[in-house]
C-alpha cells in the first residue's frame, strides 16, 4: 500500500487491530443474529466486492449508488467503494420511485445496489436512465452482488487517491427545491473522522452501539468511521428497538442517537443508572434535542448527553465538550468549534456580530465539502467571497463561547416587518404544562405578509393543552409580535428519517389559513 495514499479506506485500514480475529461488529437483531464479525471478514469481504468493482471495468471515481436495508455487508460494500476508488453515493430506503428516477438521472450512476424486493422497479428506473449495472443486497446475506462478489478474491490494495478526490455523494433533503447532492472528500471524511477521535477521547476498548440508520452522515460517518479509526467492536442493531438496545448497554461505552432514540429509551422503566454503568459517552444530533430530554437523562442515567452539531455538506462543525477540562456539556447548546473548524455568526451583509446576536451561522475548514455535484451556480452561491460556507442555519454565541442554534434561515418568520425565530417560542411552548413538544411555522397572511402559528403535541396521560389558553400565556412572556395567531394540537408532528421535524409539511399543510 503506497504511504502516499489518502484513500481514507487506507487510514481506516491502519487502524485495525493487530490481531484481526478479534470482533468488529456482533450483530445485536436481524437473521441469525448474534452474528460474529471480525476484522479480517471487514477486510477481505470488502476486498472480494472492490475486486467485482474492479471486473466491471468502470471509469475511474464512478459513482455506485445503493439503496439497500442496514446490514454489515452494507457497511462492507461502502468500504469496498472507497476501495475501489469510486463514489459512494447511499440513498434512504425510504424513497420512492419518482425520487430515485432523480438521484440516478441526476448522479448517472455506472452502478445501482438496491434490496431484493425492490429490483423489478429500481433495475427498470436505472436501466432506463443508461446504468450499466444493478446488483441487490438483501439484509440477510442474499442477492446477486455477494454471490457474484464470491468469485473474486479477497486480497486488494486500495486504488491511490488524494485527499481531494470525491469519496461521497449525500443529497440533501431537499425540503426548498430539488435535492442537492454534497460531494465529500476522502480528506473531508478522514480529517473530521480524526479530530472527532480526539475530541470525543475515543480510548482502548470502547464498544459502541450502532443503532443508527447508513444512509445519512450521523450513522454512515460519524458512528461508522469513530468505532472503525479507533478500532473498537461495533454491536449493530439494524433497526432500532429501545428494549434491545437498553439490554446491550452495559456490554457497551458510546451511543450515538438522534434526540428520538432518547426519548424512546427513556419511556423504558429499565433505563437507571446500573443500566449505563459502563457507559462513557452518549452522544446527540442529527435534531434539536428538547433541554427535558437533556434533565430527564442526567436524572435517570447520571450521564449528561453530549449534543454537537453538523450536516451533510460539512460533517460534525461544533460539539459541547467531552472531557470535564474543556467546560461544561450545556444544554440546548451545541457546544464549540471543534478544532481546526472556523465558525462565525454573521448579518445580512456578512459582517461578524458580537456575541448574544442572533445571526447567520458560517463556517470554514478541511471539513467543508467541496461543492454541490454538477450545480457550479450554487455552489458559488453558497460560499462568500472569503470562502466561508453560508449553513442556512441561524444561531447565536453566549459571552462565554457555546453556539446555540436557534434555527434555520428559511424557517425565519417575517410577521409585520419583524424577525421571529421559531426556536425562540417553542423553547417557551414545551415549558407549558401539558406540552410534550412544539412546532412553530409562518404561513402566508394578508396584512402581516407572515403570521406566527403553533403546533403542539400533548404529553401522554395528561390534558390537552388549551389553543386559547396556550395564546393567553404567551402573551404575559413574549413580545406581542411572536405570539402565535393561531395554535394547532396534534397527535405527532411529521419527522424524516432523522428525526428532524419537517416543517415544510407542516407549512403546506396551513397554507391557505389566512387566505380571504
Amino acid at each position: 500500500m503506497p504511504s502516499l495514499n489518502q484513500n481514507l479506506y487506507a487510514a481506516l485500514r491502519a487502524a485495525f487491530p493487530a490481531d484481526l480475529d478479534l470482533t468488529a461488529i456482533e450483530t445485536g437483531d436481524g437473521p441469525g443474529a448474534p452474528l460474529h464479525y471480525t476484522w479480517r471478514d471487514l477486510e477481505r469481504g470488502s476486498a472480494m466486492i472492490a475486486n467485482l468493482l474492479a471486473s466491471l471495468a468502470l471509469p475511474p471515481a464512478s459513482r455506485v449508488a445503493v439503496q439497500v436495508d442496514k446490514s454489515v455487508e452494507a457497511l462492507m460494500l461502502y468500504l469496498a467503494v472507497l476501495r475501489a476508488g469510486h463514489v459512494y453515493l447511499p440513498l434512504n430506503n425510504a424513497y420512492q420511485a419518482a425520487e430515485i428516477e432523480y438521484f440516478v438521472g441526476n448522479a448517472e450512476p455506472a452502478v445501482v445496489v438496491c434490496a431484493p424486493k425492490a429490483f423489478g422497479w429500481v433495475s427498470k428506473i436505472a436501466f432506463q436512465a443508461g446504468t450499466p449495472h444493478v446488483f441487490t443486497l438483501g439484509d440477510d446475506r442474499s442477492g446477486t452482488l455477494l454471490d457474484r462478489a464470491s468469485f473474486h478474491g479477497d486480497v486488494q490494495d486500495p486504488v491511490a487517491r488524494r485527499a481531494d478526490d470525491l469519496a461521497a455523494i449525500l443529497y440533501t433533503s431537499g425540503t426548498t427545491g430539488r435535492s442537492k447532492g454534497a460531494m465529500l472528500t476522502h480528506g473531508n471524511l478522514l480529517s473530521n473522522a480524526r479530530v472527532l477521535k480526539d475530541y470525543w477521547d475515543w480510548k482502548p476498548g470502547d464498544v459502541l452501539i450502532h443503532a443508527l440508520p447508513i444512509f445519512h452522515v450521523h450513522g454512515l460517518f460519524v458512528a461508522s468511521h469513530g468505532a472503525l479509526l479507533n478500532g473498537s467492536r461495533m454491536i449493530w442493531f439494524a433497526k432500532y428497538d429501545p428494549k434491545a438496545v437498553l439490554a446491550r448497554l452495559p456490554e457497551a461505552t458510546v451511543f450515538m442517537g438522534v434526540p428520538t432514540l432518547y426519548v424512546r429509551l427513556l419511556g423504558e422503566p429499565g433505563l437507571d443508572r446500573q443500566a449505563c454503568r459502563n457507559m462513557r459517552l452518549f452522544i446527540s444530533g442529527s435534531a434539536p434535542l428538547l433541554i427535558e430530554t437533556f434533565t430527564d437523562w442526567q436524572q435517570r442515567t447520571g450521564h449528561t448527553i453530549l449534543e454537537r452539531y453538523g450536516m451533510s455538506e460539512t460533517v460534525m462543525l461544533t460539539s459541547n465538550p467531552c472531557k470535564a477540562a474543556d467546560g461544561e456539556r450545556r444544554g440546548g447548546t451545541v457546544g464549540f468549534p471543534l478544532p481546526g473548524v472556523g465558525v462565525r455568526i454573521v448579518d445580512e451583509r456578512n459582517l461578524p456580530l458580537p456575541p448574544g446576536e442572533i445571526g447567520n451561522i458560517q463556517v470554514k475548514g478541511p471539513n467543508v465539502f467541496k461543492g454541490y455535484w454538477r450545480m457550479p451556480e450554487k455552489t458559488a452561491d453558497e460560499f462568500t467571497d472569503d470562502a466561508w460556507f453560508k449553513t442556512g442555519d441561524v444561531g447565536r454565541f453566549d459571552a462565554d463561547g457555546y453556539l446555540s442554534i436557534v434555527g434555520r434561515s428559511k424557517d425565519l418568520i417575517i410577521s409585520g416587518g419583524y424577525n421571529v425565530y421559531p426556536a425562540e417560542i417553542e423553547g417557551v411552548l414545551n415549558e407549558m404544562p401539558g406540552v410534550a413538544e412544539s412546532a412553530v411555522i409562518g404561513v402566508p397572511h394578508p396584512d402581516f405578509g407572515e403570521a406566527v402559528v403553533a403546533v403542539l403535541v400533548p404529553r401522554p396521560g395528561e390534558p390537552a393543552p388549551e389553543p386559547a389558553a396556550v395564546i393567553a400565556a404567551l402573551k404575559g412572556r413574549i413580545a406581542n409580535f411572536k405570539v402565535p395567531k393561531q395554535v394547532f394540537v396534534e397527535t405527532e408532528l411529521p419527522r424524516n428519517a432523522m428525526g428532524k421535524v419537517q416543517k415544510n409539511l407542516l407549512r403546506d399543510r396551513h397554507q391557505g389559513l389566512f387566505a380571504a
